[in-house]
């Protein structure tokens, strides 16, 4: 029962793949055991473009999270995310043959199998349905249709698309790093569930995690997930303006920019340099922070604006749709100083930066409640998540199975016991079998 109780987050990013081992602690808070990281070689703007190196790259984080942690991985839950991600609001409805009888799960299950039908562009698939607000005969705004009498339900939908190739691709760097695949999830989903508390969710708040190669939004509303989006822009291309514009190598420019880098050009005065060693035997380089600082806050001011494009395009100027929480900003790329004043400059709203330490145990290291391993920490709660519904789907199956045996019918509220249960199974658990069939299959 013990070895049950660890899960394991793989974020397989663009500069960096991490895996983070973690079980719930007598609290309920997830305490970390182990996390292990290596450089991250042959993932481009999130998206696999060469599978030797993903795999020696997850095979490097996985040794150095078991050493930490003494435990062996066996199954990980993965992170997906990459410039291939998109989203589309849809509307769809059934007519249900008897309105006598109540709507019931299966019901639900029909108008959202409807919706996986829509038609999507060649190698697209979609990942993940999330109802938003139901209709019933046409009476609107209802969370939770189950148990209402009606003979038309309809609902608005956010469908999110991604290449379905890309997971595979995925899929098949775990696998054959010896892995298992234990679940599938949408990065920006997982993030969030790391950095924002229930109460953000509610009042309206947009997640921004700026990593290397993307960077991925998230709009809650009414704590439903309302808009998400995948911007291929990150840290990187600011380091590659760096690169280019000071004409240094790009390890110089990672440092420079984490080191001096400032979003906002006003703060250094113009006699501030710094030097730079030149490449063997050359004269060393002196660049003022005043130019660093320009060239990292034009590149930074595109990508907030392209995220703020994305706000506006979810509705964020309707007053009943007002993100009244503001923006949390998280990731590798929310470390840069000042970005916190820049984005609330450009957009207005109010902006903190999101540490996931909320549902960390107290004594957790201050380098794991780092921005930089937020998209991490939500896969482990997503897995830590995800077995407990599998404990409480056996459960069930089980008390049914006795209840059945017992000679007499399962009652009728034991049935429904077990509806919230399956309500919550997600669509990428679904693609998660899917993708693990292929690879089977494959083989």
């Amino acid at each position: 029962m013990e070895k049950q109780k660890i899960s394991v987050g793989l974020d397989i990013g663009t500069t960096k793949i991490v895996a983070m081992i973690g079980r719930k602690n007598d609290y309920g808070k997830v305490e970390i055991l182990g996390v292990g990281k290596s450089k991250s070689l042959g993932v481009h703007r999130g998206v696999v473009n060469n599978i030797t190196q993903t795999i020696q790259s997850i095979q490097q984080a996985v040794q150095e999270a078991e050493a930490a942690s003494s435990e062996k991985i066996e199954d990980v839950t993965v992170g997906i995310a990459g410039q291939h991600i998109r989203s589309l609001q849809h509307s769809d409805y059934i007519t249900r043959a008897n309105s006598e009888l109540v709507i019931d799960e299966a019901d639900i299950d029909r108008l959202i199998n409807q919706v996986h039908k829509l038609v999507m562009l060649p190698g697209e698939e979609i990942i993940h349905v999330l109802p938003q607000e139901f209709k019933v005969d046409g009476q609107a705004e209802i969370k939770e249709p189950i148990g209402m009498y009606g003979g038309r339900l309809e609902a608005n939908f956010h469908v999110v698309v991604g290449q379905v190739s890309s997971i595979r691709n995925i899929g098949r760097c775990v696998q054959s790093s010896g892995l298992e695949l234990e679940g599938i999830t949408l990065e920006p989903l997982a993030s969030a569930n790391a950095v924002l508390s229930q109460e953000e969710k509610e009042a309206g708040v947009a997640l921004i995690d700026i990593g290397g190669g993307t960077t991925d939004l998230a709009v809650f509303k009414d704590g439903i997930i309302r808009h998400t989006a995948v911007i291929p822009f990150g840290g990187n291309v600011i380091t590659e303006d760096i690169k280019e514009g000071c004409s240094i190598i790009e390890k110089q420019a990672e440092l420079l920019k984490i080191k001096f880098g400032s979003a906002w050009p006003g703060e250094n005065k113009d006699n501030e340099i710094v030097s730079i060693p030149g490449l063997r035997g050359r004269d060393p380089k002196e660049i003022t922070l005043k130019n660093l600082s320009k060239i990292i806050h034009a590149r930074v001011v595109e990508i907030i604006e392209q995220v703020y494009v994305e706000i506006k395009n979810y509705g964020h100027e309707e007053q009943k749709k007002k993100l009244i929480a503001g923006i949390v900003l998280t990731g590798g790329g929310s470390q840069l100083k000042h970005l916190k004043q820049l984005v609330e400059y450009i957009t207005g709203m109010d902006t903190r930066i999101g540490y996931p330490n909320e549902h960390l145990a107290g004594d957790s290291d201050d380098d794991i409640a780092s921005p930089l391993y937020a998209t991490a920490v939500g896969l482990v709660m997503d897995g830590l998540k995800r077995q407990d519904r599998k404990r409480a789907e056996a459960l069930e199956a089980k008390q049914i199975e006795e209840a059945t045996s017992d000679g007499g019918e399962a009652t009728n509220s034991e049935v429904e016991n077990t509806t919230p249960i399956k309500e919550r199974r997600s669509f990428l658990d679904k693609l998660t079998e899917r993708v693990k069939d292929f690879l089977d299959n494959a083989e």
